[in-house]
């Protein structure tokens, strides 16, 4: 069946983010589809109202035909481009640049795409050639700017479910909560509390879109979840069926979560940083009440200014009151001490350029985090508020927390997969016994392709498993590939996850490995499209054949999974 243009940008805003590989595969080009299908995912951004302020200058266009450029940048560009056309990962688009290009060059552009990366959204069959105009006559248009999002919106989203004097003082299920898989449902708005033990769903509750991260209190009675759209979600773990106790929108686009963990700070705090606004918020732990608000507005590592920082990640320090916070665009990280909010300090660290994800080492003092579009690893003592190292490594790493495990020639090593090429690249992590290796990358290794998402092990495993979710290839995206840590020389094999789901139609891509509590099992989410079928795998960690296959009509786009314990106690 032939659809138009705008029947199919409404199919392809509610497919999963791997399946768009395809449509926006730059032909002839040096930018990678996986990477450019990650970067340019539908934002929530897309159907706030915004001010728009028509450009005498510009050519001409309707109100009507503003409003559908304004979806078609949001959802498509604006993860590239950035939410005002500053430039992101991808060029600048502001007026005094599109302008002086004119319109002709400018269809010719996203017609054919460039060889720096720029999908070929016209010959693809994505956009039509009227799009293709609009388009070009949109971006020479003033950028309109959405609202901002501040402490009375915030509260007007606020709500209390059951207060904590109202809550259970003990926890009142059967449930071994240290091992219960906090699971995405992508498309619906969900997250699905899966029972490891028993392999059953215990609860499906309603949540922010597309949950990007889930992350546990120190004490491991909270569960904190955050959609893209900015909603936040408290889930308390001790109820007879754990579900929702409190709720904030703090953006209106997000990614990040975390809660306090240093010692007297206990579940106390909660923290959450913004795409849109570019902020980060600091809130009560058991009610989500905001507590300060701070922008992350400002001047980049190069001294430039940027007007849209977004917040990528943030982790909470096991040895300060302190969030790291990692601001994408201006490459910089965050100290920020929680000690005291009204006299708020914070140290701020100079790394690189776009800032995305990462995790501790193995001793939990040193956060390894992805400059993604600058191919760098960004390493922060955060025992000594430093910047230790900049590592080069593979094109746009993308490791999620990364994998920690001891290289049997090199020591204790910290590694991450790319969207941009096959390798894994092992960065040494002791400074101390195996100073010759510390923040140098001792080992790299050949995978199964570019378009990986995630990497992980475990500390009683001797395996070390990558996805390669957003390749284009189905035979890779379907499969997983893990390697013997022991004889790391010996490449990798490969198992046959989504033809192990049993699943009918769909695109069946293998992504996110997650090990339960005992580190015997790993989990893989078989994501396909909200129409299809989806499913969790579990694989026998030591003898590497399937054990079990989840399968529930509940389990819709299952993407992300976090463990409650492994989460908690930065086990990855």
């Amino acid at each position: 069946m032939k659809m138009n243009s705008l029947a199919r940008g409404a199919v392809l805003a509610a497919l999963p983010l791997a399946v768009m590989t395809a449509w926006a595969a730059p032909v002839g080009s040096s930018g990678s589809s996986p990477e450019v299908a990650y970067q340019a995912g539908g934002s929530p951004l897309s159907k706030e109202e915004m001010h728009q302020n028509l450009n005498p200058k510009a050519p001409p266009m309707t109100k009507a035909e503003f409003a559908r450029g304004k979806q078609i940048y949001f959802e498509r560009c604006a993860g590239c481009h950035g939410v005002l056309r500053k430039g992101a990962t991808g060029k600048p688009l502001t007026p005094d640049i599109t302008l002086e290009r004119g319109t002709e060059y400018l269809k010719t552009f996203i017609k054919y795409g460039s060889p720096a990366g720029m999908p070929n959204w016209g010959t693809s069959g994505e956009m039509s050639d009227s799009d293709v105009d609009l388009m070009a006559r949109y971006v020479q248009q003033e950028p309109p700017t959405p609202p901002e999002f501040g402490l009375k919106e915030m509260m007007a989203t606020w709500k209390v479910i059951i207060p904590p004097e109202k809550r259970p003082t003990r926890k009142m299920n059967g449930y071994n909560l240290d091992n219960i898989f906090s699971t995405t449902l992508r498309d619906t708005g969900e997250v699905a509390l899966i029972d490891g033990d028993t392999k059953k769903i215990i609860n499906v509750v309603k949540t922010g879109y597309a949950v990007h991260i889930s992350r546990i209190s120190k004490s491991g009675r909270y569960l904190y979840v955050i959609g893209r759209d900015g909603k936040i979600n408290l889930i308390d773990l001790w109820l007879e069926k754990p579900d929702n106790v409190a709720e904030i929108r703090t953006g209106l686009e997000a990614r990040s979560v975390e809660t306090s963990k240093f010692k007297g700070y206990e579940d106390k705090l909660a923290v959450a940083g913004s795409y849109w606004p570019p902020q980060f918020v600091i809130m009560e732990g058991d009610t989500l009440k905001p507590l300060k608000i701070v922008a992350t507005r400002g001047m980049t590592v190069d001294n430039e200014y940027h007007p849209e920082p977004r917040v990528a990640s943030i982790v909470a320090s096991h040895f300060k009151p302190e969030f790291v916070v990692n601001a994408k665009e201006t490459g910089k990280i965050m100290m920020v001490d929680y000690s005291d909010l009204k006299n708020l300090k914070t140290t701020t660290i100079d790394a690189a350029k776009f800032l995305h994800d990462g995790g501790f080492d193995s001793t939990g003092r040193y956060f390894l985090v992805a400059a993604n579009a600058s191919n760098k690893v960004a390493v922060v003592d955060t025992k000594e508020d430093k910047l230790a190292a900049l590592v080069d490594v593979g094109k746009t790493p993308h490791p999620g927390r990364g994998a920690n495990f001891v290289d049997p020639q090199f020591g204790p090593v910290w590694a991450t997969g790319h969207l941009g090429d096959d390798s894994i690249t092992l960065i040494g992590t002791d400074p101390l016994k195996h100073k010759a290796q510390a923040w140098k990358v001792v080992r790299t290794l050949k995978g199964q392709g570019g378009g990986s998402l995630f990497i992980k092990t475990h500390p009683k495993s001797h395996n070390l498993w990558v996805d390669t979710a957003l390749n284009p290839e189905a035979g890779i995206s379907q499969s997983i590939a893990v390697y013997d840590i022991a004889h790391l020389d010996k490449g990798f094999a490969t198992l046959p996850i989504g033809e192990w789901s049993g699943l009918g139609e769909g695109a069946k891509r293998v992504l996110q490995p997650e090990y339960n509590k005992t580190g015997d099992e790993v989990w893989f989410s078989v994501w396909s499209a909200k129409d299809k079928q989806s499913a969790i795998v579990v694989v026998d960690d030591k003898t590497r054949k399937l054990k079990t296959v989840i399968k529930d009509p509940r389990l819709i786009t299952p993407t992300g999974k976090f463990n409650v314990f492994n989460t908690q106690h930065d086990v990855y």
